[in-house]
């Protein structure tokens, strides 16, 4: 397993987990839930990072960034100008040129834009950034983002936060089976079994936050996702059995003794 890394834009993590970093109940606990998560990549939302004032306390103190690489986000975006030039900031300060971009379309329901998030994208990629956009799970706005440059698809698995899990299962297998980038479920996970069927439907990784820091124990529901997103994986390669209408013995009928 290796071999078998997560490559991003030409970037390879071993770990195909990503996490963030809102809602725990301290930063040291988000240290160590990060730790037992065995990610490597971790996303922020740009507007939580004190930028103005690095002799404050930030975030960014409580995130090792010679272990983690920085996904910043735009988090908390509703238009496609207020995503770009949040993208721009976490850039200028110096915090990545990768974006999990964000274009929020509906304050109840939190789900995307995808006309400012194409429109979003667009611009960012011209401007050099590494996109990786969080949308909906429709194939063909899937589609349409990678033509724009995304470097990755994020499409959800449920609503932000919700822990329903994957919601539509057979639009994830078609948003992979004609991706040509890294295909990454964002949002909606509520527990390991969640991340590993997103796994074992074949899609690169999976993004967390909620499932993880809301949990009663965040450090061990870490570790329980670090586990689950592992074993996904290896189901996936190792390639299941045929669904049967009707049983099938364990044990063939030819070849046994009779008479006994």
């Amino acid at each position: 397993m290796d071999s078998d890394s997560l490559v991003i834009s030409g970037k390879s993590f071993s770990s195909r987990l990503i996490v963030g970093t809102g809602k725990y109940s301290s930063n040291e606990v988000m240290q160590s839930a990060h730790t037992a998560s065995g990610t490597e990549l971790v996303t922020v939302a740009v507007r939580r990072v004190n930028v103005t004032d690095r002799t404050q306390e930030s975030l960014l103190d409580y995130i090792d960034l010679a272990k983690y690489s920085l996904l910043p986000n735009t988090a908390g975006c509703y238009t496609a100008e207020e995503a770009i030039r949040t993208a721009r900031l976490g850039r200028e300060v110096g915090l990545s040129e990768w974006v999990k971009l964000e274009v929020i379309g509906d304050e109840t329901t939190l789900f995307p834009d995808n006309e400012g998030l194409l429109e979003a994208t667009r611009v960012l990629v011209k401007e050099g950034f590494v996109v990786l956009p969080y949308t909906n799970d429709d194939p063909v706005v899937c589609r349409k983002l990678e033509d724009a440059g995304a470097a990755a698809v994020m499409p959800l698995g449920a609503p932000i936060g919700s822990g329903l899990g994957i919601q539509n299962v057979n639009n994830i297998q078609i948003i992979k089976e004609f991706a040509r980038v890294p295909v990454i479920v964002d949002a909606g996970v509520g527990t390991a079994s969640d991340a590993a069927v997103a796994m074992e439907l074949g899609v690169d990784g999976v993004l967390m936050n909620t499932a993880i820091a809301g949990a009663q124990d965040p450090v061990a529901m870490a570790e329980a996702m670090k586990l689950a997103v592992i074993a996904g994986r290896r189901a996936f390669l190792a390639g299941r059995i045929q669904r049967r209408r009707y049983a099938s013995a364990s044990s063939p009928s030819e070849g046994l003794v009779t008479g006994i």
